[in-house]
C-alpha cells in the first residue's frame, strides 16, 4: 500500500504487506473472527462478558417485575419507562451473548447462577419509589462496571470495547431517566 506522508514529524504506521495478511488469515481458520492479532485474554473477556450478560438478564427480570407490580396514581408513566428499559436491557443481553459466541465462547444463561454472576441485584421493591430507587442503583452499578470494562479492554479488543461503550451510553440514559422519575415523585 502506497501512502503519502506530508508531515516530516508524523511517522506513518507500519502496515503488513498483503501476502502476509492473506497467509495469516488462512491460519487457524476455525477460530472465526479471532485472528492472531487479537491482543486480549479471550477466556478472561468471555468470563467478563458472561458476568455482563448475567447483569443485563437480572435487570430485565427486575424491570419486568416492577412493570407488572407498579401501582398508584403515577404508575402508568413509570410502568412505560420500566417496560422500555426491560426491552433495552434484553437487547444488551443479546448483543453480549452474540459477542461471546464471536469470541468462541458460550453465553451462560443458567438461571441457577444468574444472580451470583450479576453485578446488579434483584430487589423487588415494595413501592413505586423503592422500585425506581432500586433500578437507579442497578443502573449506577452497571455504569461503574462498564466503565471499568472499557478501561480493562484498552486497545486489546476494540470491537468488544466499542460494544460496551455503546451499552454504557444507554445505561447512563436509564440512570438519568430513573433519577428524573424519582425527582418527579418527591
Amino acid at each position: 500500500m502506497n501512502t503519502v506522508n506530508n508531515s516530516i514529524d508524523t511517522p506513518m504506521p507500519v502496515l503488513t504487506d498483503i501476502n502476509t495478511l492473506r497467509a495469516r488469515a488462512r491460519q487457524n481458520v476455525e477460530e472465526g473472527a479471532v485472528t492472531a492479532g487479537y491482543g486480549a485474554d479471550r477466556e478472561a473477556i468471555i468470563k467478563l462478558l458472561n458476568e455482563a450478560l448475567a447483569t443485563e438478564l437480572v435487570c430485565v427480570l427486575r424491570y419486568k417485575r416492577h412493570y407488572f407490580m407498579a401501582k398508584g396514581i403515577h404508575a402508568e408513566s413509570v410502568k412505560a419507562e420500566f417496560l422500555q428499559h426491560a426491552k433495552e436491557e434484553m437487547a444488551h443481553a443479546d448483543r453480549i451473548a452474540k459477542r461471546i459466541t464471536e469470541l468462541g465462547g458460550e453465553p451462560d444463561f443458567s438461571p441457577d447462577s444468574l444472580s451470583s454472576r450479576s453485578h446488579a441485584e434483584y430487589i423487588p421493591g415494595d413501592s413505586l419509589v423503592s422500585m425506581i430507587k432500586e433500578n437507579l442503583i442497578a443502573e449506577r452499578i452497571a455504569i461503574e462496571s462498564y466503565r471499568e470494562m472499557v478501561t480493562f479492554l484498552a486497545n486489546n479488543d476494540p470491537t468488544t470495547q466499542r460494544m460496551i461503550k455503546e451499552i454504557l451510553a444507554v445505561e447512563e440514559e436509564h440512570a438519568d431517566d430513573m433519577a428524573s422519575l424519582l425527582e418527579g415523585l418527591k
